[in-house]
């Protein structure tokens, strides 16, 4: 498990430029949980055991977490590292100076990853939902994984523990007078702990609780703007009869 942390940062930090460039590769849609408790608070938990060891985010304090229906004890128990605090923001126990002495750089800060790698191709969350699950074995590449995203990727595989491993199926198709490779599905090469199904519900979580952490206000925002919509609707109505009525004997 450490390995796999370990090469997640690695990856991360050394191929971050590259990956704001956004995929060419059709992205899924991800599911749309930031509504949804239960999701958000698997996804929290996925999110410390998997990324935040080596990766702050250190725009978001724990305390924070209460938003999606956990307490305090909760929080301390489950999500929090023995030296951490309660009010302590998101931080890696990594030291940044024998990161980057290690790895060339410091592991990118996560906070805000679900919109920093918003692209023409689509929101930031698809991408991640998408690369998260396009994951393949390859013998060829330093880290022993690829990813149909993202080609030549120098991330290995966070969650192969839980996904285990496969290879891309693909067919040769004619497009505009060239033959390509097209893909087409999945060969299950070993299992992982979860099922397919499975897997993917919890990617979803993850990636749903990295769109809320983004923007922990993202849902008040857009309910106060419905009844803001609402209110100025009405106000419409009003302003306008008013105008008539005042205008209604002036020639």
């Amino acid at each position: 498990m450490k390995k796999v942390i370990l090469g997640f940062m690695l990856a991360l930090g050394l191929s971050g430029a590259t990956l704001a460039a956004g995929p060419s590769f059709p992205l899924d849609k991800a599911p749309q949980r930031t509504n949804d408790m239960a999701a958000l608070q698997n996804g929290a938990k996925l999110f410390v055991n998997y990324c935040l060891s080596c990766h702050s985010a250190s725009f978001m304090r724990y305390n924070r977490l209460r938003d999606i229906g956990l307490n305090d004890k909760q929080i301390a128990e489950n999500l929090t590292f023995t030296t951490d605090r309660i009010g302590d923001t998101m931080k890696s126990n990594m030291d940044p100076v024998m990161a980057k002495k290690w790895f060339g750089v410091n592991p990118p800060d996560l906070t805000l990853v679900a919109r920093s790698r918003s692209s023409r191709n689509g929101p930031g969350h698809d991408y991640l939902y998408t690369l998260l699950r396009s994951y393949y074995r390859d013998d060829a590449m330093p880290t022993g994984w690829n990813n149909l995203a993202f080609p030549n990727i120098g991330m290995p595989n966070p969650l192969w523990e839980l996904q285990g491993e496969r290879q891309p199926i693909f067919e040769n198709v004619v497009s505009k007078g060239q033959e390509v490779k097209v893909h087409t599905g999945w060969e299950p090469v070993k299992a992982g702990t979860m099922s397919a199904s499975e897997f993917d519900n919890n990617v979803g979580d993850l990636v749903a609780y990295l769109q809320w952490m983004a923007e922990p206000e993202q849902n008040n925002r857009v309910r106060i703007g419905v009844w803001v919509m609402l209110f100025l609707s009405v106000f419409t109505v009003v302003a306008w009869r008013l105008n008539a009525a005042f205008w209604k004997d002036i020639k």
